[in-house]
């Protein structure tokens, strides 16, 4: 969430760069602005007619004991409209207040200078490239016709018990789901990230602490008589260790690492590119998160960026990164890297994982907080990022790696499966 600060300071900054990601704002800056005045001022007059009413009061415990009786009745009359009014007053205050916050809420971040123009993928620019393509021959399989041959993911069998876009894995297919699991968490574990297992449902304030509503509250999954929420993806509950907590100095930078089960409801998805792995509603990933110090997060940002390429680079998938365009971003985000690699069947690029700062937009909304050398409170940064997202790095793997004899295991993932090859 923006802060007032930020709008007052410069709104019509404010407003030039919400443009960049599609979002006219000059109305509901020009209205914040036009309300935090009311608010001020309506603050000032409580402020003022609570002085009166201690004076008031004072006032009339003298004029009981000096006799003074009409004196002490008039004083009394005095008092009670002046509660009238700052009853008023403050339900006004309340009102006002709400009605910010309301308006704050449905802002998107700004993006950063860095972020390119643009409205659709199509105006991403291409950062970095790397990993050798593979050679397939015209008869290469895609993932879904891999999977059914070797056994390793029944599709059906996911519609039959939940419906699609849940997939079933098993025998090599299960294992090879672990090994990957187990490489991203122990690579994040050398990185210094500490491993959390978070919840897999949260509650409301928690969506509303890292940004899923009330922007993407139809893309997930609510639990409607306990008004919990199936988590997207493990930076919501991870980020939200952090809510309304104040941090020393000391405990900067925080590096957290996580594995769950993620659930989206995507609606609206369908067609050819959902084919298989390419887009489901129930998938695994490990995530990363970072808190950090304004001054330090352009850093760890590139430090979580090179994390991933280090993955990728180990898995020995052809990948690139991208830089989102302002209408391409997330609601939430300042900046956002998102990486890519080539399937070697489908012929096409496949996102695997989201690199992201929202600089203080989601700390603001979770008051999550450090502790400077002068004592004083500022708002952290938050960074996140996936790595990796297992369904579309899997759909690579299995479609780059076949060969005449079968699929062969990266070696980086062979003492964790127990088999080098898939046959």
């Amino acid at each position: 969430m923006l802060t007032l600060a930020q709008i007052k300071e410069n709104p019509e900054r404010i407003i030039e760069r919400l443009a960049v990601k599609g979002f006219e704002g000059a109305e509901h800056i020009h209205r914040v602005i036009e309300l935090d005045d009311q608010r001020r001022a309506l603050q000032l007059s409580s402020d003022t007619k609570a002085a009166e009413l201690k004076k008031l009061s004072g006032e009339i415990g003298t004029l009981m004991k000096k006799g003074l009786k009409d004196e002490a009745e008039q004083a009394k009359q005095q008092v009670a409209a002046l509660k009238e009014t700052q009853k008023a007053e403050a339900d006004k205050l309340t009102r006002t207040e709400k009605e910010i916050q309301e308006i704050l809420l449905n802002v998107p971040n700004i993006p950063c200078d860095m972020v390119p123009q643009g409205r659709t993928a199509d105006d991403n620019v291409v950062e970095k490239t790397g990993g050798p393509m593979p050679e397939l021959g015209d008869d290469a399989l895609p993932h879904w016709e891999l999977a059914r041959k070797y056994r390793l993911i029944d599709f059906d069998l996911g519609v039959k018990i939940t419906g699609a876009g849940f997939p079933v894995y098993l025998g090599k297919g299960a294992k090879l789901q672990r090994a990957l699991i187990q490489f991203f968490l122990d690579e994040a574990s050398k990185a210094g990230y500490l491993e959390v297992q978070p919840p897999y449902v949260v509650n409301e304030a928690s969506g509303y602490g890292t940004g899923q509503l009330p922007d993407k509250e139809g893309q997930m999954y609510h639990c409607n008589l306990d008004n919990l929420y199936l988590i997207p993806t493990a930076e919501v509950p991870v980020t939200n260790l952090y809510r309304d907590v104040i941090l020393n100095p000391d405990q900067l930078p925080v590096k957290n690492c996580a594995y769950s089960a993620c659930f989206r409801r995507e609606a609206g998805s369908y067609g050819a590119d959902v084919r298989g792995l390419n887009r489901l509603h129930q998938f695994d990933k490990v995530e990363i998160v970072r808190i950090e110090k304004p001054e330090n997060s352009y850093s760890a940002l590139e430090e979580m960026k090179d994390h991933v390429q280090h993955l990728l680079e180990c898995l020995g998938l052809p990948w690139h990164i991208l830089r989102l365009c302002g209408g391409d971003m997330s609601f939430t985000s300042a900046i956002t890297f998102d990486f890519e690699v080539w399937s070697g069947a489908q012929k096409r690029w496949l996102e695997v994982s989201s690199v992201s700062n929202f600089e203080s937009y989601q700390a603001n909304r979770l008051k999550c907080r450090y502790r400077g050398d002068d004592k004083k409170t500022r708002l952290c940064h938050t960074l996140n990022g996936s790595a990796l997202a297992l369904p579309r790095i899997m759909a690579a793997l299995l479609e780059n790696n076949q060969t005449p004899e079968g699929i062969v295991v990266p070696e980086c993932l062979r003492k964790y499966t127990g088999f080098d090859i898939i046959n």
